[in-house]
C-alpha cells in the first residue's frame, strides 16, 4: 500500500513524495481514511510511529475548501508542550505547501502580540498549547465556535501534566458537531472516560501499544554507582561509535551540570529543559538538527514526540520515575525503520524502577560490564577505610570525657571556695549601693535640659564635640551633687562658731 492508495490529493501526495515518504507507516494506513470520511477517531500508538502525519495529511485535504474568519479558527490541534506545537507547525509547513492553508501557533514563552494578529486576519489551522490557548480566549482575542476538527495529540502526556481539566472546558465551548481525533500512547482511565464524553462512535485503531518492545533498539543496563555516574557516562561515550545522542535526565539541575561537565572535556554540547525561554530551547534543537552539536542533554520535556532524524544514541543518565516514559526516551532513536541503540546507567538504588520498566515491556534488558567499574571498586574500600580513620581521630577527642572521673578529685575544690564567694557578698552588695543612687539622676536631667535647648538650625555653628563633653565631664559632679536638695551646711562645724561670748545681762 501506498499514499495514493489513502485518498489523499494530488497537491498532498506531490508534497509527501518530496519529503521522501511513499509508504505509510501502519498507524498511518489505517487512520488517514477514517478521518477524510470526517469520523471521529482514537489512535492508541507507540511513540516513532507517524502519528503526526496521520492527521496532518487527511487535515490539509479536509480544510482545503473553505474561508477562514477572524478570530474563529477553523481547526484546532492541542499539544502538551510548545517543542511539540512547534513541530506539528513544520509539518503542516512541509505537506501544505501547495495548498493555502493559513497557520497559527499559540504556545507560551512568546509574545502574544504576533499571536494575536494571526487570529485577527484569521487562520484554517490552530496549534496550541493548552495554558496560552486558555489565557487568549479569557482575553476575549479568539472565538472557539467555528471549530470542525478537534484533534487532542498525546493525550496521556496531558494527563501527566494536568491539561485534562483545561480539555475538558475547551471542548465545552466548541460546537457539539465537530470531528475530534485523538492521538495517545496509552488509554488509561480518565483518557477512557474523556474520550466517551467527548468522542462520538469513534473509530479505534491500536498500533504497537507503549508496552511493547521496538525491535530496532538494542537496549542495554549498564551498572554503576551514584558516584560513578558521570565516569560511567564518560566512558560510555568514548567508547560507543556516536554520531548524536541524547541524554536524559530526571532533574534540570543535572541537565545543566552534565552539560557544563561534557563541555569542559571538549564535547559539542547542548541543553534543554523546562527552565529555558522558548527561544532558546527552539535554538538548541535546531543546532543538534543541522548538526553543529552532536550530544543534546535534555530532560522529559524533549522526550515526547520529537521527530529528530539520525539519533544514534539515547542515554538514561537517570532512570525515569514513570516506566512509560523509558519508552517515549528510547524512542527518540530507532524511528522510521532505523535502528538506534539506548543504554541506562542503573544504581543498586534503581532495582525498584527496572523491575517496573521490565514488566511493563515484558522483556528483560539485558546488563553490560561496567565501563568504569575498576573506580567506583576502588572508591568504594577507599571510603569504607577513611570512615574509621575519622572514627580514630574522634576517638582521642571523645576519650578526655571519660578521663574526667579522674579530674572528679579537685570536684570538692569549689566547695570551700563557695564559702568565701558567700563573704564576699555583703562586700558586693555595699558596693553598688552608692553607685546605683547616682546612676538615675544624670539621665533624666539632660534629657529634660535638651527640650529648652534650641532648634538644629540654631545650633549649625556648635562644634559636634561640645555637647559630649559636659556630659562626659559632669558625670561625677552629679553623682555627688544632684543627690538630693541642698538642705544647708551638712559638713563639721568650724572652730569660731564653737566660741562663746560671756555678755553682762542688759538692764
Amino acid at each position: 500500500m501506498t499514499f495514493a492508495d489513502l485518498g489523499l490529493s494530488d497537491e498532498t501526495l506531490r508534497a509527501v513524495t518530496e519529503s521522501g515518504y511513499t509508504i505509510p507507516t501502519p498507524v498511518q494506513a489505517q487512520a488517514i481514511p477514517p478521518v477524510l470520511m470526517n469520523r471521529d477517531l482514537i489512535a492508541i500508538a507507540q511513540t516513532g510511529t507517524g502519528k503526526t502525519a496521520s492527521f496532518v495529511l487527511p487535515m490539509i485535504d479536509v480544510l482545503a475548501h473553505g474561508r477562514a474568519r477572524a478570530m474563529m479558527p477553523r481547526s484546532l490541534i492541542l499539544e502538551p508542550t510548545r517543542e511539540l506545537a512547534a513541530q506539528v507547525a513544520e509539518n503542516f509547513d512541509k505537506y501544505g505547501k501547495y495548498h493555502k492553508l493559513s497557520m497559527a501557533l499559540l504556545i507560551g514563552g512568546v509574545s502574544m502580540g504576533d499571536q494575536t494578529a494571526a487570529l485577527a486576519r484569521g487562520v484554517d489551522v490552530l496549534i496550541a498549547t493548552p495554558g496560552r490557548l486558555m489565557d487568549l480566549f479569557k482575553r476575549g482575542k479568539i472565538l472557539l465556535s467555528g471549530c470542525s476538527i478537534l484533534v487532542i495529540d498525546e493525550a496521556d502526556r496531558m494527563l501527566d501534566m494536568g491539561f485534562i481539566p483545561d480539555i475538558e472546558e475547551i471542548c465545552t465551548k466548541l460546537p457539539a458537531t465537530r470531528q475530534t481525533l485523538l492521538f495517545s500512547a496509552t488509554m488509561p482511565g480518565p483518557i477512557k472516560k474523556l474520550a466517551d464524553r467527548f468522542l462520538s462512535n469513534p473509530k479505534q485503531i491500536e498500533v504497537a501499544r507503549a508496552g511493547m518492545n521496538n525491535l530496532l533498539i538494542e537496549q542495554r543496563l549498564v551498572e554503576t554507582t551514584s558516584r560513578g555516574k558521570r565516569d560511567a557516562l564518560k566512558a560510555l561515550l568514548a567508547a560507543e561509535d556516536v554520531r548524536t545522542a541524547m541524554i536524559f535526565s530526571n532533574r534540570k539541575t543535572t541537565v545543566r551540570d552534565l552539560a557544563e561537565m561534557l563541555g569542559r572535556s571538549g564535547m559539542k554540547v547542548g541543553q534543554i529543559h523546562g527552565d529555558m525561554e522558548q527561544a532558546e530551547r527552539l535554538r538548541e534543537l535546531d543546532r543538534f538538527k543541522d548538526g553543529t552539536i552532536n550530544i543534546l542533554v535534555a530532560s522529559d520535556v524533549a522526550a515526547r514526540g520529537l521527530d529528530i532524524k539520525g539519533v544514534s544514541h539515547v542515554i538514561n543518565y537517570d532512570i525515569p520515575w514513570h516506566p512509560d516514559d523509558y519508552v517515549h526516551r528510547i524512542g527518540r532513536t530507532g524511528r522510521a525503520g532505523a535502528s538506534g541503540k539506548a543504554f541506562s546507567l542503573v544504581t543498586p538504588e534503581d532495582a525498584e524502577a527496572i523491575a517496573n520498566i521490565e514488566k511493563l515491556t515484558k522483556s528483560t534488558i539485558e546488563r553490560v560490564g561496567k565501563p568504569v567499574a575498576a573506580t567506583p571498586v576502588a572508591e568504594t574500600p577507599a571510603l569504607v577505610t577513611e570512615a574509621p580513620a575519622r572514627e580514630d581521630t574522634r576517638g582521642p577527642r571523645r576519650r578526655p570525657r571519660s578521663d574526667r572521673p579522674a579530674q572528679a578529685a579537685p570536684v570538692p575544690a569549689p566547695a570551700p571556695v563557695a564559702a568565701p564567694v558567700a563573704i564576699a557578698e555583703p562586700v558586693v552588695a555595699s558596693a553598688p549601693a552608692p553607685v546605683a543612687q547616682p546612676k538615675p539622676a544624670p539621665t533624666p536631667q539632660p534629657r529634660q535640659d535638651r527640650h529648652d535647648r534650641p532648634a538644629r538650625d540654631d545650633r549649625r555653628d556648635i562644634p559636634y564635640r561640645e555637647p559630649r563633653r559636659p556630659q562626659q565631664d559632669d558625670r561625677r559632679p552629679q553623682r555627688v551633687v544632684d543627690e538630693g536638695p541642698d538642705d544647708g551646711w551638712n559638713g563639721p562645724f568650724p572652730n569660731f562658731l564653737t566660741v562663746r561670748l560671756d555678755l553682762p545681762p542688759r538692764d
